[in-house]
């Protein structure tokens, strides 16, 4: 398990640099905010006289203004001068691209730069909307000074795409783009050029790690869409409930819903190591392949629910929510999704799983996020409501780590102690019982998915006896549910299934003609000699499979069935020229090994694992937010002690 569990920190009674700096940033954002309200509500135009002159300068009259809103806000007068006039600039700024996008059809794009420049992160860029998504990434690196292949795009929730103009991607005039950076740099160029080759290296592995995810999660989604695969010899993806027991899903939206699961857990894979420009794109992939789900389907689950939450936390630690003008749809989306799988009050959780105190994390979240971004609107009562109800949930979260270590004495992981002690409310004897019953429950069920999956390798092998390839008799199976006798009268009714073969080269071709001694056979068992020698054609001489199919279409082929080797769907036989293609298929067979282990291995065995948080982030963050909002102390923030 990759978890920090074990680590012990205490917190200081002050406040650290970052945190004033953090508060800084937020009590700016909310005083912009509040700002732009108050300008609304008073229905004053900054871009008119008498705050601005024919020459677009600043008017004498912005200082009244200052003085006014200053009082209101009991701020430092230059201090909200300063503001009111960046407000100014930037409704001047935008009248003007407005003014000539409709003369010129030249698009203003307004363009956010990664945390590390720290100064004029918000820029604007003109473009056509009839360039490509790559002619458009240029732009912005060789305006900004990135390296071209080492960034990307995000806009309108969506990776950029490099193939198509701006116009067919739905980009618009005044739209947010937001750049993220594939590799760490430094504030100032790079004059060692080891050091700089090492960054480009970096980048270019974190490029090949995203491609080699998409081709792994391709690979895993199809590979259970097709429902051919040996469970027992090849890795796949599978879909559990609450309890950890496999469930059917349509074939229709099978492969769709492996794909934003798949996506999901990788991007929460990099949301824990704290790569959050790569995780971002991996959420937003999750988030267009739930969005072909039915709504039906997004409703019963909380996956869809815990994804918003990711990515409204993704652009939060991107220092970039004000990209994101749906967060708040987003989170009255997870928090409507929680409603209706939890039900009200969470009754239908508790009903499910006995207890819902591992799902207030989620909640803590959710209201932390709620409040931020209420604060950043300059709503400061509901961002105090929001924040107050986080604080309580950090309270009630708070484990002791005299407990953990009790629970880790007696043999459980941080994890799951972690885990039990919140389900159980803190009690280290009902949190050990707990944790055991869940062990030995979840030990049952994988035992009796073994034995599903036991008893259908029984049955491939039987109908393998029979004549019939794997992949037949697979197939076959999945259609009848496992039963056996109805697989095998799914075969004999669809004989053009046994070409469903196994892809062996050496044996798949032969197409001998049929000997007297098999003809006379069925001949011997009352069918006609032509239709005998046509059947063994057909089944390359085997008798059983021959007669069964005869058997059942009432002594003859069924007439959609190829009676020659010509129509056969078999590949064709290697030649010696087909042979050198054999290195390149082995080593595209590695490469597909290597990116499907690279998602299996950050795919969480606990299922819960989305629910173990030790909130040291929370923690910090509300912190932050205290400060900003100058609320007074909390003793869970102040306490020397820390979530685990």
């Amino acid at each position: 398990m990759k978890t920090n569990g074990g680590r012990r920190r205490i917190r200081a009674l002050c406040w650290s640099p970052r945190a004033w700096r953090g508060a800084g940033m937020a009590q700016k954002k909310y005083l912009q905010a509040k700002l732009t309200q108050f300008l609304r509500e008073d229905r004053i135009q900054l871009w008119k006289p008498p705050y601005t002159d024919e020459n677009k300068k600043v008017g004498l009259a912005l200082k009244d203004l200052a003085k006014k809103y200053s009082d209101k806000l009991e701020c430092c007068e230059n201090e909200v001068e300063k503001m009111i006039e960046e407000i100014r600039c930037k409704a001047i700024e935008r009248g003007t691209g407005n003014e000539n996008y409709r003369t010129t059809g030249i698009a203003t794009i307004e363009v956010f730069l990664p945390p590390r420049l720290k100064k004029d992160r918000k820029n604007l860029l003109e473009t056509r909307l009839l360039i490509t998504g790559r002619e458009l990434r240029s732009k912005i690196a060789e305006t900004f000074g990135f390296q071209e292949n080492y960034i990307k795009i995000v806009i309108n929730k969506k990776q950029l795409q490099l193939g198509k103009t701006l116009e067919e991607q739905g980009v618009a005039h005044n739209v947010k783009a937001m750049v993220l950076e594939l590799k760490q740099s430094e504030e100032d160029v790079r004059k060692n050029f080891q050091l700089e080759e090492e960054e480009q290296n970096e980048a270019e592995l974190k490029e090949k790690q995203i491609q080699r995810t998409k081709r792994g999660l391709e690979i895993l989604a199809q590979r259970a869409a097709e429902t051919v695969v040996d469970p027992e010899m090849t890795p796949y993806l599978d879909i559990a409930n609450q309890t950890g027991r496999s469930i059917r899903i349509p074939a229709s939206e099978r492969k769709a819903l492996m794909l934003a699961m798949g996506y999901h857990e990788k991007g929460r894979a990099f949301l824990k190591r704290k790569e959050y420009g790569i995780a971002l794109p991996c959420l937003l992939d999750a988030d267009k392949y739930f969005c072909e789900c039915c709504r039906e389907l997004l409703d019963t689950v909380d996956n869809y629910a815990v994804l918003q939450l990711d990515i409204v936390w993704c652009y939060f630690r991107l220092e970039q929510l004000e990209c994101l003008d749906d967060a708040e749809k987003k989170l009255n989306l997870a928090q409507k999704c929680f409603k209706n799988c939890y039900g009200e009050n969470h009754q239908r959780l508790v009903h499910i799983k006995g207890n819902c105190g591992k799902e207030k994390v989620l909640f803590l979240r959710l209201y932390l996020l709620q409040g931020i971004r209420n604060y950043h609107s300059g709503n400061d009562v509901e961002a105090c409501e929001y924040l107050n109800k986080a604080r309580q949930l950090l309270k009630e979260l708070y484990i002791d780590p005299s407990k953990v270590d009790n629970l880790l004495q007696l043999g459980f992981t941080a994890q799951e102690a972690r885990l039990g002690l919140r389900a159980c409310d803190g009690n280290v004897d009902h949190a050990a019982t707990h944790i055991t019953n869940r062990r030995e429950e979840l030990a049952q069920i994988r035992e009796e998915e073994k034995e599903k999956k036991r008893r259908r390798l029984e049955n491939i092998r039987c109908l393998k006896r029979m004549g019939y390839s794997t992949h037949a008799a697979q197939r076959a199976l999945h259609a009848a549910s496992g039963n056996l006798d109805e697989a095998l009268k799914i075969l004999l009714s669809n004989p053009q299934m046994w070409w469903l073969n196994d892809s062996n080269p050496e044996t798949d071709n032969r197409q001998e003609s049929p000997s007297q001694e098999n003809i006379d056979q069925l001949v011997y068992m009352g069918f006609d000699a032509l239709v005998a020698e046509a059947a063994l054609r057909v089944f390359r001489g085997n008798v059983q499979l021959a007669a069964q199919t005869l058997a059942h279409n009432g002594g003859s082929l069924p007439p959609d069935l190829p009676l020659s080797p010509e129509d056969s769907l078999s590949p064709p036989a290697t030649s010696p020229s087909d042979s050198a293609g054999t290195s390149s298929a082995s080593t595209d067979e590695d490469m597909e090994t290597e990116a499907v282990n690279e998602i299996l291995e950050d795919i969480p065995e606990h299922e819960e694992d989305y629910l173990d948080s030790t909130l040291e982030d929370e923690e910090m963050i509300i912190a932050d937010m205290q400060l900003a909002v100058s609320a007074p102390a909390v003793t869970v923030l102040t306490a020397p002690r820390t979530p685990l």
